[in-house]
């Protein structure tokens, strides 16, 4: 599937960003209000090609006149949104939108390679003049979101009925064996990269053996800090993809959206570095308690 496409404006008293996108065979476009307000009464697109004749619809929804880097644009296709004017109900109104809205619209175009160039011609807006017949072109791909890194994480097998891991495995990126067994020098410690060392390289262990999976960071006392956990379905894994299906959502929910790994409320919890047992082997101990928008 194609990478969205985002187009910006910004102007006195009125910016917003235009998110194009491709889901479930449609042409979508989010337009999301950063600064300001307007009523969207029509939407414009184009490719870099501006020979040919010009889509209007006319009368107050045109884009007559309408320029981009000094060069008249020709567009290939428009949509309707809704008539000017806000009256009583003005709040309402689903076209009229304010900072922090967005507004969601499908495109009559048959792919994302068809635009290049966004226009809105809105009224009602936050601008010295009303109204507006806005161009903007050079669309950039939204930045992804930073993937989620971990200091190590555990691979439990068997968990006993208080919850704690009496079998299984961990894998770190620190340099301590006592954390666990360590990446590959130079692999990044996301966990796609864990679970395909897990998979492929740790022997004795596999994906549908898997009963949860905990992942922690450090606290900047030196404390492993468990900040995440998936347990497996009711019936288990079956694949590496059906774990990262999994994995995905736990991500999209906001499980690591925390900014303070030494939070209190965070659990510390011993984890395995191999399947052998070892009296010996180190345990890592809790410390002692210091006293006291859409519009779619």
């Amino acid at each position: 599937m194609p990478d969205p496409k985002v187009f910006n404006y910004t102007m006195d008293g009125l910016s917003y960003s235009v998110t194009v996108y491709e889901e479930d065979g449609k042409i979508l476009a989010d337009i999301e209000m950063l600064e300001g307000s307007m009523d969207v009464n029509a939407v414009y697109f184009g490719d870099d090609d501006y020979s040919g004749s010009s889509t209007s619809l006319g009368g107050p929804l045109n884009m007559n006149g309408a320029q981009y880097d000094g060069e008249k644009v020709q567009w290939d296709g428009a949509s309707y949104v809704s008539d000017p004017g806000l009256g009583p109900d003005a709040d309402e109104k689903e076209s009229y939108i304010h900072a922090g809205d967005t507004l969601t619209l499908e495109l009559d175009a048959d792919s994302l390679d068809d635009i290049d160039i966004f226009g809105i011609r809105a009224t009602s807006t936050t601008t010295d003049a009303g109204s507006i017949k806005a161009v903007s072109g050079d669309p950039e791909e939204p930045e992804d979101p930073d993937e989620p890194t971990f200091d190590k994480v555990l691979f439990g097998t068997e968990v006993d009925e208080a919850g704690n891991v009496i079998d299984g495995i961990t894998l770190t990126a620190l340099d301590d064996p006592a954390y666990g067994i360590q990446l590959p020098e130079g692999t990044e410690p996301t966990f796609d990269n864990y679970l395909a060392f897990f998979d492929e390289e740790v022997e004795g262990y596999d994906v549908e053996s898997l009963e949860t999976i905990r992942f922690f960071t450090t606290s900047p006392e030196g404390w492993a800090v468990q900040i995440g956990e998936l347990p497996a379905p009711e019936d288990g894994w079956t694949s590496v993809d059906d774990v990262l299906e999994d994995y995905d959502a736990l991500v999209d929910s906001g499980a690591f959206d925390t900014e303070d790994p030494g939070a209190e409320g965070l659990s510390l919890i011993a984890a395995l570095s191999t399947g052998d047992e070892e009296e010996d082997a180190p345990v890592e101990e809790e410390p002692e308690p210091e006293a006291e928008m859409d519009l779619v």
